[in-house]
């Protein structure tokens, strides 16, 4: 087992879990989602390039041959992917957008069954029944009624953020994950630019309640930290684990929902980050039971 590939995995998931503590206050502040999804990745890409010409300007090569692949990262797996999930957020819950995009586990799963010959065990699959459980209690559920165009933004949503995974993994038996992490937060910026307010995100950044200080984070430690660290743990496991890791990110919400924005924590909501808990011990038990799939 590969302990160190799975903190870093954990890292990232942590990271993306504190995406609420910076990003709603610059939606509060004027922000469009839009905006706010174009400037994080720009301002990343700009972190990143400076980053690798300090570090290895050789990481910043590719072939042409292989654009595409990091355009399909960029423009599906984070450009997309950023915009149904937030519409799917308007048009139901933030429990319900949560629950839906975290049907991406299973999609990975699958995929990768497919594309890399992956094995699917009964390790896997019990992790991930239990770990998707523990994401249900622990988000909770509106049991108000979901319309049609909420359930299949979401699932859209899931959909492209496993080709995110996938992707990444087949760009990663090319390339540094260095090289992997920064074209697609360049490409994702750029597809994102028409659609960008600059005028408002200026405004805004040099305004009396300036937004600057919660962008920089928003962008050092939701978007660069995590992606470096997703994209290392990712070159060293099958993208199935990567993502039933990946539901530590619900656990660090549903922490931030609580310490900072005052969300009440219930008995449920103990037992399903416990569940989480218990499916990562689960993945890492040795297995000696035979593949569900071979």
């Amino acid at each position: 087992m590969n302990i160190k590939a799975q903190l870093l995995v954990m890292i990232a998931a942590t990271c993306w879990g504190m995406l609420g503590m910076f990003s709603r206050p610059l939606t509060a502040a004027g922000m469009s989602v839009v905006d706010l999804a174009a400037s994080r990745n720009m301002a990343a890409a700009v972190c990143f390039v400076l980053l690798l010409l300090v570090l290895d300007k050789e990481k910043l090569k590719i072939k042409i041959k292989d654009i595409w692949i990091f355009v399909c990262m960029g423009l599906f797996g984070l450009a997309v992917t950023s915009m149904l999930y937030f519409v799917t957020i308007n048009l139901t819950s933030l429990s319900v957008a949560s629950i839906l995009l975290y049907i991406f586990p299973y999609l990975v799963m699958l995929q990768s069954a497919v594309i890399f010959k992956e094995k699917i065990t009964i390790q896997k699959v019990s992790a991930l029944l239990i770990a998707f459980t523990g994401c249900v209690l622990t988000v909770g559920f509106d049991r108000t009624e979901v319309p049609l165009l909420g359930i299949l933004t979401g699932l859209s949503a899931a959909l492209f953020l496993s080709v995110y995974t996938i992707f990444g993994k087949f760009a990663l038996k090319k390339y540094d994950p260095l090289t992997v992490s920064v074209y697609p937060v360049i490409m994702a910026g750029v597809l994102l630019v028409p659609f960008c307010d600059f005028q408002n995100i200026i405004y805004l950044a040099h305004g009396p309640n300036s937004i600057l200080p919660n962008l920089i984070a928003l962008v050092i430690f939701i978007t660069v930290i995590p992606t470096m660290c997703f994209m290392k743990g990712l070159s060293k496991l099958e993208p199935s684990r990567v993502s039933i890791i990946s539901f530590v990110e619900i656990i660090a919400a549903a922490i931030v929902g609580i310490v900072v924005f005052s969300e009440m924590l219930s008995i449920t909501r103990i037992f399903g980050m416990t569940l989480i808990f218990i499916a990562l011990i689960i993945l890492n038990l040795h297995r000696h039971k035979k593949d569900l799939v071979k």
